[in-house]
């Protein structure tokens, strides 16, 4: 019996990775520059402020940090407003480890308006007491601060909670730290063989999950 659970965003609660799969490229592009690279791999552990600061190290922009993730989150946000939905049987998921008396929250790299939006429109906000990014703690998911911060606010214990992944460089992070993993299918993540032998729990379908 699980008393906590630490959910990822993208790719995980929602089906949304469709939009990041050229987002650096797309908004590199709006400043007039074009991608010398696969952005999207470049990016694949960034924040948003890491993204920026690579724009302007390696590519001369001159915006600030602040304006390139505010001009990133408006051109993204139209589209999780109008594209994103919750992967199947996300809601029933959330509803029995509700019953249950288990307590939720989120851990993202996704910045907090976008995730408060999408969460209030899908009807799903009210399921999680906290939500934190990796912005706010200041770190990314390579490391397991955020898994920490999230552990210590639903005031469970490690053994006890479940953190749910669908990318393998942070399933790994959380199982490496000591945390119960479910492994969550998405097609956006190439290494499935990986996510099933790491993770504790492999999850190709929330209506059929069981933890």
């Amino acid at each position: 019996m699980i008393k906590g659970a630490i959910f990822d965003f993208d790719g995980t609660l929602v089906d949304s990775m469709f939009i990041w799969d050229s987002f650096g490229e797309d908004y590199l592009r709006t400043l007039g520059k074009e991608p010398k690279e696969n952005l999207t791999e470049t990016f694949k552990t960034f924040t948003l402020e890491q993204a920026a600061e690579y724009y302007r190290k390696n590519y001369g922009v001159t915006l600030s940090v602040e304006e390139i993730v505010d001009g990133v989150n408006e051109m993204v946000a139209k589209l999780y407003r109008t594209k994103v939905t919750l992967k199947d049987g996300v809601r029933e998921f959330l509803e029995a480890l509700k019953s249950q008396g288990v307590k939720m929250c989120v851990a993202t790299v996704t910045d907090r308006p976008i995730v408060e939006d999408v969460l209030v429109s899908l009807g799903i906000r009210d399921f999680f007491t906290e939500i934190f990014t990796c912005a706010e703690v200041g770190y990314n998911k390579e490391t397991p601060h955020i898994y920490r911060v999230a552990l210590e606010a639903l005031g469970a214990k490690k053994d006890e909670t479940v953190v749910f992944e669908d990318a393998l460089y942070a399933l790994i992070t959380a199982k490496k730290d000591g945390f119960k993993v479910a492994a969550v299918y998405d097609r956006h993540e190439r290494n499935q063989t990986q996510m099933k032998e790491n993770g504790d729990y492999y999850i190709t379908h929330f209506k059929t999950a069981q933890i």
